[in-house]
């Protein structure tokens, strides 16, 4: 998905204090249009008013549906850390820290900025990060927590479906050639 458009509503909240420069990001895990439609706009909204309220320098606003659950894959969040990489902002504000990243690599990558100084904040919705040891350390758990459980799902999902096969329930439709029976299903 590309960036999408900046709404007459967003634009005026972007203002002009010196010292903080935020891009807010936000993302939903899927591409799929139909999965978490409100999700990007909601993070938006959420994220918006809080910067109205405590009058945040807002620079850019990046919008992406893409899995962070691989290291290097997310086009815009890329973008985003090139672009800090050159000065254009300096803090990032976003949901919470899981929209960020779920992997060890892009997780490194960002603490590895604010090591270097050219990442100063990371505002979510009820958190804050900076270059201190101790808010470092939490964002490095809040993100191997998201994605020790990115890899829980993977396993779950696996034993659920084996599970459903020892009952002798098929783990999705039928095959083509096969009835669905609905009363046996229910027993799970």
């Amino acid at each position: 998905m590309t960036q999408a458009k900046i709404s007459q509503t967003e634009q005026k909240i972007i203002n002009s204090s010196p010292l903080l420069k935020y891009c807010l990001y936000a993302r939903k895990s899927t591409e799929a249009e139909d999965r978490q439609a409100l999700s990007i706009d909601s993070q938006v909204k959420e994220m918006m008013q809080l910067a109205q309220k405590e009058d945040l320098n807002i620079i850019d606003i990046k919008k992406e549906s893409y899995s962070s659950k691989e290291f290097g894959t997310r086009k815009i969040f890329n973008e985003m850390i090139d672009e800090i990489n050159q000065g254009k902002y300096n803090a990032i504000l976003t949901w919470a820290p899981d929209r960020l990243s779920r992997n060890a690599g892009d997780l490194g990558t960002i603490v590895n900025l604010m090591d270097k100084k050219k990442l100063l904040e990371i505002r979510t919705f009820g958190q804050k990060f900076t270059d201190n040891p101790n808010e470092k350390f939490m964002l490095m758990i809040l993100g191997s927590q998201a994605k020790l459980e990115n890899d829980n799902k993977a396993i779950n999902v696996k034993r659920g479906l084996r599970a459903r096969c020892e009952m002798g329930l098929w783990p999705a439709s039928a095959p083509t050639g096969y009835l669905n029976n609905p009363s046996r299903d229910k027993k799970m």
